[in-house]
């Protein structure tokens, strides 16, 4: 990846601003008011009434927002473009969180082989007791929306269908994204916030024209270690031209509509400065998005799916054009992960594949951070997996290598860590998966998966 340069900003136009900034508020609070959303110019001298892209009214751009059909408990049937929460997730590569705190894997496994932590009791440096104990094999979900087929709440429970058939019953008192309820479009009805406990289903659909509608934010990302272009969620939520970024500044509190922004520069720890597109530059602090806080910058990187670029590593965001993201039909069924394990004794098992007695088909991801950017890696991307020897694993990376030939540099902790649950092969025609704890893990291969 190549190294990305931070744009160097003049202090004239911020001090010029403290003269005008009046001005420029009630500019920017007209701006908030807009009705329709429109996607972000590539160039700041663009008036902020005359946007580089039109309002968005295309079926591409339909194609790209939520949409689904929710029943509540008494019958009720909404149908039409669909947010979580109101505010968050948006679009289908948007993801899905839950929790798994059953895992059918575990079955297939010698109790004697899975990893252990040592626990401890200690009195003013000496141990008193200890204990081993089995690590946590519960799991968070996660899946993209484009990936499931249907959202079940069943009291306790919280069943998620994926369009490859598989499901998962999760746990509903844990966090998931279903507790903060949903906003629908509804044809007839309007505008509706739905709350958790009154809906029975949530069935989702590849979307309908809708008319006016926002456009996906995209951009480009930039850290020390690399660029990241994609379509854009700004602190873990935004991820709409509608979407309003908050601040203050000396003169009060600022509010931007973000198909208003040019680009987003981290200025300090807890302040940002913000380019709109007719040129202006207000510095933003104060607040959770702009500094101190900030949960990161996900972006959708074709080639490695999502990732989080946290606020210690976001030097620059730059928004442009990037069209209306994937549609529903654009995510395919995921398909049973293959290939093989070579252990560090040598031997080699091939087949059918549970990777940390967790992931087990093609639209699951390979969680694992570098550099203050976490990495979530459908492992329909992943060719390869090169752990580093015992000796060296508190220091070295781990090799992961996509299928597009680039080879990633990733720490072991996530999904590479000393808390993985080791892997399952099911060799063809074997009766019962062998197990390799992942301490013998020298390499795993996976197949391509066919289109």
């Amino acid at each position: 990846m190549a190294k990305g340069t931070m744009a160097p900003t003049g202090l004239a136009p911020i001090l010029g601003l403290l003269v005008v900034f009046g001005a420029a508020c009630e500019a920017v609070e007209q701006d908030v008011g807009a009705a329709v959303a429109t996607s972000p110019a590539a160039s700041p001298s663009t008036s902020p009434t005359s946007p580089a892209v039109s309002p968005t009214t295309g079926a591409a751009a339909h194609a790209g927002l939520l949409y689904g059909r929710i029943t509540t408990d008494d019958g009720e049937v909404y149908e039409g473009r669909l947010r979580w929460a109101g505010d968050e997730e948006a679009l289908w590569s948007n993801y899905f969180n839950g929790f798994k705190d059953d895992n059918p894997w575990v079955a297939h496994a010698p109790l004697d082989q899975l990893p252990t932590e040592r626990l401890s009791i200690e009195l003013f440096g000496l141990e008193i007791i200890g204990w081993e104990r089995r690590f946590d094999l519960g799991r968070p979900f996660m899946a993209r929306f484009g990936d499931i087929a249907l959202i079940e709440p069943r009291g306790r429970r919280l069943r998620v269908t994926l369009k490859s058939g598989t499901v998962f019953d999760l746990d509903r008192f844990a966090a998931d994204d279903v507790a903060d309820g949903v906003r629908v479009w509804d044809r007839t009805r309007g505008v509706v916030d739905l709350g958790e406990w009154g809906i029975r289903t949530i069935e989702f659909l590849p979307a309908a024209t809708l008319g006016d509608v926002p456009y996906p934010l995209y951009g480009t990302v930039r850290t020390r270690q690399g660029d990241f272009t994609g379509l854009v969620q700004w602190d873990r939520e935004a991820c709409l031209g509608s979407d309003e970024l908050h601040g203050l500044t000396p003169e009060g509190e600022a509010t931007v509509r973000f198909d208003r922004i040019h680009s987003i520069e981290r200025r300090s720890e807890d302040s940002s400065l913000v380019t709109l597109l007719d040129g202006r530059q207000i510095v933003l602090s104060g607040t959770r998005q702009v500094g101190l806080g900030n949960r990161g910058v996900y972006v959708d990187d074709p080639r490695y799916g999502r990732v989080l670029v946290s606020w210690d590593a976001f030097e620059r965001l730059d928004f442009s054009p990037g069209g209306a993201g994937p549609a529903y039909r654009d995510f395919p069924a995921g398909r049973p992960l293959e290939g093989s394990v070579t252990a560090r004794s040598g031997r080699r098992l091939t087949g059918r594949l549970v990777y940390d007695l967790d992931e087990s088909e093609t639209t699951e991801t390979l969680d694992a951070p570098a550099h203050g950017v976490d990495y979530t890696i459908p492992f329909s991307l992943v060719a390869s997996i090169a752990l580093p020897d015992l000796d060296g694993r508190g220091a070295q990376p781990a090799t992961v290598t996509l299928h597009h030939g680039e080879e990633l540099q990733l720490e072991l902790a996530g999904d590479l860590s000393e808390r993985n649950a080791g892997m399952l092969v099911f060799s063809e025609g074997g009766s019962q998966p062998e197990y390799v704890p992942w301490s013998d893990v020298e390499t795993v291969d996976f197949d391509r998966p066919l289109r």
